[in-house]
């Protein structure tokens, strides 16, 4: 199977909220995906946006929206995002009964499905469910806030699910949130990462756009040795 294309996916959690359609447009050019950080004070303890913001939005840009629920309760809510538009919808392990199921909802709703694992869930239990998703999330952090320092040994996760990827031959990437840089993308690459969510290395840099385009460059290089 051919490696498909590394995805850098800005983070809007990053961004100016006041002038969230232009911090889009910025990086329109550059990124991949745009990362949706939904928070709703219950599953984790901050708040941020919701499906209104999001049906905004989906007229401001053309960038494929990849909508990572921190939420309980998501089997109520996913499919609404799936409905405006979303290209991806990714909801937390610790949050659904039945994952596969919800899997089923969203792609019947149009929009891959993507699984996250937080920093203190173990992977082994939700390897053979990979097949039913798109889209493995893992965090380098814990979920819940932004601007928070990469966690390294939480590339043991990463590199578990790369090794069960190769070995039954998914089509699934393997997406990586939380701390990730300059000084860290590299790391996540080498372990298997193929899409990698950058919020403050993004928004915190005079020229987001330029700073997607390294962080692709760094990861690259990491996966080819170049």
């Amino acid at each position: 199977m051919t490696a498909p294309p590394l995805i850098v996916a800005p983070s809007i959690l990053a961004a100016d909220f006041a002038r969230l359609a232009d911090e889009v447009r910025a990086v329109e050019h550059a990124a991949d995906w745009l990362h949706v950080d939904v928070m709703d004070n219950h599953f984790v303890p901050n708040l941020t946006i919701g499906l209104p913001v999001v049906q905004s939005l989906r007229t401001a840009t053309e960038l494929p929206f990849d909508v990572h629920l921190m939420i309980e309760d998501p089997r109520r809510w996913a499919p609404g995002y799936a409905d405006a538009g979303a290209y991806n919808v990714t909801f937390h392990a610790e949050a659904c009964d039945d994952p596969v199921a919800l899997a089923k909802d969203l792609r019947s709703a149009g929009a891959k499905a993507g699984l996250a694992i937080d920093r203190d869930t173990p992977i082994e239990p939700y390897l053979d469910l990979l097949p039913s998703f798109d889209t493995l999330l893992i965090m380098t952090i814990k979920a819940g806030f932004g601007g928070q320092r990469f966690i390294p040994h939480l590339l043991d996760k990463v590199r578990a699910a790369r090794r069960h990827v190769a070995s039954g031959h998914l089509e699934l990437r393997i997406e990586v949130d939380g701390g990730i840089a300059a000084d860290t993308i590299e790391q996540a690459a080498a372990a298997g990462a193929d899409a990698f969510v950058a919020g403050t290395a993004v928004y915190g840099a005079d020229d987001p756009a330029e700073a997607v385009r390294r962080l692709r460059g760094l990861a690259e290089r990491a996966t080819t040795g170049a």
